[in-house]
């Protein structure tokens, strides 16, 4: 009985000398991780000074001749979509996957989005509950006039450009290719909240605009079952999403190609992730449903 207590406290023993000599030694340096680069842009239109968040691809080199397509990303905050969306586009543009060209990504930073994402409303009580709603005329001149030619200027970019929104930044996405089409390739609209002012936007001569659009674009319009979304007005967002993509189809533009993707398994919080994955295998295969 001895013996086996005696050799119980030598392991004990030598066990607790083992875990001392492998103690982790401390290392106070730690080195920065970055994904990407923070700029502010001074805004004639907007008034205000923009903070940006940029991501460039692996092997981006200034001095090299290539040239990259750019996405832009509408709540791009650090703190917002920024981070997830360019792990996408990071893992899509591997050579072992391809799905998608090594891109720079433009992540924008919100400074009030629903000024920004929404335009005039005549509903009193969204008047009253959102003040300062209205402004998206500016921020699209904002987009076309200054952010655009800006990221042209200081970035090797080609032609291709993609706009991606979810929520009310999927409302100014809608609004965008409706209003604006030339200025984006592709459009990514997540669970738009078309809602707005009544559903107005729906009201447009859809069709109409649409047949108009001339140059090839790609638009992919995703919506989960959300039923009545957290922290939107009482109106239900897949339906919605719905009648624009039929009103997109009834104009029979061979200009646009369309890709409409229901996600069952996702709510308004959660969809924005999956259906931007969804959006480039399906961008990729260049050919809608």
């Amino acid at each position: 009985m001895k013996v086996t207590i005696y050799a119980f406290i030598l392991l004990l023993f030598c066990n607790i000398s083992l875990a001392q000599g492998h103690k982790p030694v401390k290392n106070d340096t730690l080195i920065p991780l970055p994904i990407g680069q923070v700029l502010e842009l001074q805004s004639t239109i907007l008034a205000e000074k923009r903070t940006l968040n940029i991501y460039l691809p692996d092997g981006y080199n200034s001095a090299d001749t290539e040239k990259y397509p750019v996405i832009y990303l509408l709540d791009g905050g650090i703190d917002e979509d920024f981070i997830h969306v360019v792990g996408l586009v990071q893992f899509n543009s591997l050579p072992w996957v391809a799905r998608l060209p090594k891109s720079i990504v433009v992540g924008i930073t919100n400074a009030d989005r629903k000024r920004d994402f929404t335009y005039a409303t005549t509903v009193a009580g969204d008047k009253k509950k959102y003040p300062t709603t209205g402004g998206s005329e500016q921020f699209i001149a904002f987009i076309e006039k200054e952010l655009q030619p800006y990221i042209t200027y200081r970035f090797k970019t080609n032609n291709s450009k993609t706009i991606i929104g979810e929520s009310l930044g999927g409302l100014l996405a809608t609004e965008l290719l409706l209003t604006k089409p030339y200025l984006f390739d592709k459009y990514i609209i997540i669970s738009p909240s078309l809602w707005w002012d009544n559903g107005s936007l729906l009201k447009r001569p859809i069709e109409t605009l649409a047949s108009a659009i001339n140059g090839k674009k790609e638009i992919y319009i995703g919506v989960g079952k959300e039923g009545l979304a957290p922290s939107e007005e009482p109106h239900i967002m897949e339906v919605d999403a719905n009648i624009l993509v039929d009103k997109m189809q009834n104009a029979h533009n061979k200009n646009i190609t369309l890709w409409f993707d229901y996600l069952p398994d996702e709510a308004h919080a959660t969809i924005s992730h999956q259906a931007i994955f969804n959006a480039i295998k399906k961008l990729a295969k260049g050919s809608g449903k």
